[in-house]
C-alpha cells in the first residue's frame, strides 16, 4: 500500500514510529505537511497539491495535526476524505476533540465521568461560579492550552478569582475545574486503536508538581486497568468519534474521570515506557480498511 503521513516535522518520534513500522510491514509511506497542501476543488474533482505536485495514488492517510494546525489540518482530512482516501482521523472528530468545552458537554451528558467543570463568560459571574464550582483548591485551565501549559493550580479562593478575572481582561477563554486529589498528581493514558486498548500507562508528576505531563518531567509506567476504566476509555473513544486517540483520565473516589480525548496521541511516552509496538497497530488500522 502507499501511505501518506500528515506531519508538519518528519523527525518527529511519533512520525519516524509510523513510518518505520509501515516500511517493515512492506509499504511506500510518505510524509508531508498538511500546512503546505493547496486544496483544489471544482465540480466533480477535489484534488490536493503539494509544492506544485498534485497527491494522488495513496490508500490511505494517517494525519499528525497539532493543536495549532486544526482548522487548517482538518480541511485537508476532509480534501482527503471527499476524494475517497482512508483516514485514521475523521475531520469532525478532530474539530471536536480539540474544543475543551464541547468534548466535557458531550461526554458528560452520555454518562462519561469528568471533572466538575465551570465555565463563565465574563468577570462578573466569577464569585458565582466559584460557588458553583465548590470547595478549593481548583484548577484552571486555558482552553487552548496543551501539554500541561496554561493549567494552574488555585489554592485559595482569591487567588482564583484574580487568575480568573487576569485572564478575561486578556479575553481568553478558561475552564474552572474540581481539584481531585486522591488522585495524587497521577494520570492514566490509554492509547486506543479501532476499538481497542493497545497500550496504558500511569504518568506520575515530580515532587511538588500537579501536572503529570512527560513535559512537564513526569515519569511513566504500566499499569493495569480495571474493567470499569477501560470500558470507560472505549466509551469516550467511541463518543468522540475517534479511531485513534488517547484518552487520559483520572482515578478518584467517584470512579474513572476523563481528562481529555486526545486526536492526535503523541507514541513516544507510551511506546517507550509500554514497549508496545503502537505505530504497528495503526498501521494494521489501515490495512484492514484501506480502498485498494
Amino acid at each position: 500500500m502507499n501511505l501518506l503521513v500528515l506531519s508538519r516535522n518528519p523527525e518527529l518520534y511519533s512520525t519516524q514510529s509510523i513510518v518505520n513500522a509501515g516500511r517493515k510491514r512492506g509499504h511506500y509511506m510518505r510524509v508531508i505537511d498538511h500546512m503546505y497542501c493547496d486544496l483544489i476543488i471544482d465540480k466533480g474533482k477535489l484534488s490536493v497539491m503539494y509544492h506544485g505536485e498534485i497527491i494522488e495514488d495513496f490508500h490511505a492517510v494517517i494525519p499528525r495535526i497539532g493543536n495549532t494546525a486544526t482548522n487548517y489540518g482538518s480541511a485537508v482530512v476532509r480534501q482527503f476524505e471527499q476524494m475517497g482516501v482512508f483516514s485514521t482521523l475523521d475531520h469532525e472528530s478532530l474539530l471536536r476533540a480539540r474544543n475543551k468545552i464541547s468534548s466535557l458537554q458531550l461526554l458528560a451528558s452520555q454518562g462519561i465521568g469528568v471533572p466538575k467543570t465551570v465555565i463563565s463568560n465574563t468577570s462578573y459571574s466569577i464569585p458565582d461560579a466559584l460557588d458553583a464550582l465548590g470547595s478549593m483548591p481548583a484548577i484552571i485551565k486555558l482552553e487552548k492550552g496543551t501539554h500541561g501549559i496554561g493549567v494552574i493550580l488555585a489554592e485559595k479562593r482569591k487567588q482564583a478569582e484574580t487568575m480568573l478575572e487576569t485572564f478575561h481582561k486578556l479575553r481568553e477563554r478558561v475552564l474552572m475545574q474540581e481539584f481531585i486529589e486522591e488522585a495524587g498528581g497521577a494520570d492514566i493514558r490509554v492509547l486506543i486503536v479501532d476499538d481497542k486498548i493497545t497500550g496504558v500507562m500511569q504518568r506520575q508528576a515530580q515532587a511538588g508538581e500537579f501536572r503529570s505531563n512527560l513535559h512537564r518531567g513526569g515519569t511513566s509506567f504500566v499499569v493495569r486497568l480495571s474493567e470499569e476504566e477501560a470500558i470507560t476509555a472505549k466509551k469516550a473513544a467511541r463518543i468522540m468519534g475517534l479511531k485513534v486517540c488517547g484518552v487520559d483520565m483520572l482515578r478518584s473516589k467517584k470512579g474513572p474521570l476523563i481528562l481529555e480525548v486526545n486526536a492526535s496521541p503523541g507514541l513516544e511516552g507510551i511506546e517507550t515506557t509500554t514497549k508496545i509496538d503502537i505505530a504497528g497497530k495503526i498501521i494494521q488500522f489501515c490495512e484492514r480498511n484501506a480502498k485498494l
